[in-house]
């Protein structure tokens, strides 16, 4: 079977399941492939070199306007004879959507399989495992590999029940600041934390950095949507610069933490595991050992 994947998600959904040969076309942010070269079919249009502010206000731009922030090669798409593609329609920002997709194949007469990847909680991200892996044809591993992650989440549950849950907020984007959507809140409970600022199952939402000060929170994760930890630790310095962010008792207590997101919570993937694993680290010291250096670091001002 041919699999073009035009999310980074379903890039390493494909992979864990032991099926990266079938993967003939990819995007230019999947980072999982290795060895043997993977044709680019879709790539994002925002320059490399934008601030986290002016990344905003193209997002905000290209949603007002109804423009895409990604371009697909039809051609390309056509030539690699796909028989599944696996694409999104939960964000236009993180990859491209399924309806620009299904326009590149019908501009190319390109007859393909279109799985749409549309998680919004922990369990509908393992829903989407086995999804993909019903569709590829191996339905055992992709039950294994579901199987193996609820063990893990469950003995992070078990390790945190009854300790205090402290407020923590999940930071999705620094400037301007936004709090955790979809997944994301609750992977902090599962971790042994109360989400604040946080809307389960919808989109992440623009916040103050009033509503920070208002909320209070006793544990900052800063989660820079699409950013690994080197991004994430040089974004991180400039909240410090906001007397609200400042005022916060995760400052004051020294548990604000710069984390990869691109890893661990931005995809839908079966690494929010990790994420979740990470964030009990984090969250609840007592009761789990601390992530490694290369996922979540310590920031202060």
């Amino acid at each position: 079977m041919r699999v073009v994947s035009l999310l980074p998600t379903a890039t390493e959904i494909v992979y864990s399941l032991g099926l990266k040969d079938s993967l003939v076309g990819v995007t230019d942010e999947c980072d999982q492939p290795d060895g043997a070269p993977i044709a680019v079919v879709s790539r994002c249009v925002l320059p490399t070199d934008l601030t986290a502010a002016e990344i905003d206000r193209a997002v905000s731009a290209a949603g007002h306007e109804e423009t895409s922030l990604y371009e697909i090669d039809a051609a390309l798409l056509s030539s690699l004879r796909p028989d599944v593609i696996l694409t999104q329609d939960l964000c236009p920002v993180c990859a491209l959507p399924a309806s620009q997709a299904e326009q590149a194949m019908h501009e190319s007469s390109c007859a393909a399989n279109v799985i749409s990847l549309d998680p919004h909680s922990v369990g509908d991200v393992l829903a989407s495992i086995r999804m993909v892996a019903d569709v590829l044809g191996a339905s055992a591993t992709g039950e294994a590999l579901v199987a193996d992650l609820q063990t893990r989440i469950e003995r992070v549950r078990r390790a945190v029940d009854g300790a205090p849950h402290p407020t923590v907020l999940g930071l999705e984007w620094g400037d301007p600041p936004w709090g955790a959507g979809h997944w994301v809140p609750e992977m902090i409970r599962i971790a042994g934390g109360q989400p604040v600022l946080a809307n389960d199952g919808v989109d992440s939402q623009r916040i103050s950095w009033d509503d920070i000060a208002a909320a209070a929170p006793d544990v900052v994760a800063f989660m820079p949507c699409s950013y690994g930890l080197a991004g994430a630790v040089e974004q991180a310095h400039d909240l410090f610069a906001h007397p609200e962010f400042l005022a916060t008792p995760a400052v004051g207590a020294g548990r604000v933490f710069a984390t990869d997101a691109e890893r661990y919570f931005s995809r839908s993937g079966p690494r929010i595991v990790d994420g979740i694993e990470l964030l009990a680290g984090l969250v609840q010291p007592q009761r789990w050992p601390a992530p490694a250096e290369d996922a979540a670091v310590q920031i202060s001002a």
